[in-house]
C-alpha cells in the first residue's frame, strides 16, 4: 500500500513509504541523490504514516541511493529514534547504497538504539531476517 513519495523536481531522487500488507511491515525505498532536506523530509514521513500504521518493523532500502545521505546525526538520535521508539519500532532492516562508504550507518556503527539493527548487502536478505523477525514476534 503506497503511503508517501518525496521527490524532487530537480533531480527526481526520491523517498518512498510503502506499507506491505503481507509481511506487516513499512518500507522507504530511497533513490538518487538525497540531499540533507530531503532526507529529513522523508524520514519525518516515516513518523507520520507510522503513527497511522504501527509496525514494529522496518525495511530501510538505501540500495538505489547516490552520495552522502543523511548529515545529521544529531537530529536523527534526538528527534527521530526516541519517536520511532515510541511509534513502536523494534525491527530495522537497513540495506546499504552500492557505494557503501558513504552509508551513515555502517559508518557509524551505533552502539545503544531503541530497536534492533541489522545491515545488509542485498534486500532479499534483509526481507528474510524481516519474516524470520516477524515469526518470532508473533
Amino acid at each position: 500500500m503506497f503511503l508517501n513519495n518525496n521527490v524532487d523536481p530537480r533531480d527526481h531522487s526520491s523517498c518512498a513509504l510503502t506499507y506491505e500488507e503481507a509481511d506487516h511491515w513499512l518500507r522507504a525505498t530511497w533513490r538518487g541523490y538525497v540531499d540533507p532536506v530531503e532526507a529529513m523530509h522523508g524520514a519525518e514521513a516515516y513518523l507520520l504514516h507510522a503513527a497511522d500504521k504501527p509496525s514494529a518493523f522496518l525495511l530501510n532500502d538505501n540500495s538505489q541511493l547516490q552520495g552522502p545521505w543523511f548529515e545529521s546525526i544529531d537530529w536523527l538520535a534526538h528527534v527521530w529514534l526516541p519517536q520511532a521508539e515510541r511509534l513502536g519500532l523494534r525491527y530495522v532492516a537497513h540495506v546499504v547504497q552500492t557505494d557503501g562508504h558513504y552509508d551513515i550507518l555502517t559508518l557509524l556503527k551505533p552502539t545503544r538504539l531503541p530497536f534492533e539493527l541489522q545491515i545488509f548487502q542485498e534486500v532479499a536478505d534483509a526481507q528474510q531476517w524481516l519474516r524470520e523477525c516477524r515469526a518470532a514476534h508473533v
